[in-house]
């Protein structure tokens, strides 16, 4: 995102800096991702949901499908913020952006169709 705002990806220098500094978000946003899906995890069984681990994951498919599908629209279709990938030509963008809404469309999709699903409990 730091090539939309002074940085292009033109230079070493420059490719360095863009690279730590993506490095840095996920980082920190893979970590607080694992934290809060321990805390949701917990939280589910504690008040003795019927959270089955596929109804859970396809919760979690639904979120990151969305997140997906919102953030490809605002920041890279209507804001124009950044794209997926921006080392290609210009032209090539839309190709690459329309890829990850396809990929968020397809965890959506997914994440509903798993979540749907009913586990066969044992009969007594």
């Amino acid at each position: 995102m730091v090539t939309s705002a002074g940085y292009p990806a033109d230079t070493v220098e420059n490719l360095q800096f863009n690279t730590l500094l993506d490095g840095l978000f996920h980082a920190i946003t893979y970590t607080f991702l694992v934290l809060g899906v321990m805390v949701l995890f917990r939280s589910a069984h504690y008040r003795g949901s019927d959270w089955s681990t596929k109804r859970f994951l396809g919760a979690l498919l639904i979120g990151f499908g969305l997140f997906n599908l919102v953030e490809g629209m605002v920041n890279h279709q209507f804001l124009g913020l950044h794209h997926v990938n921006e080392t290609v030509p210009r032209e090539q963008w839309i190709y690459w952006d329309v890829g990850l809404l396809i990929w968020g469309a397809a965890m959506l999709v997914g994440g509903v169709a798993l979540s749907r699903v009913r586990d066969s409990l044992p009969s007594p």
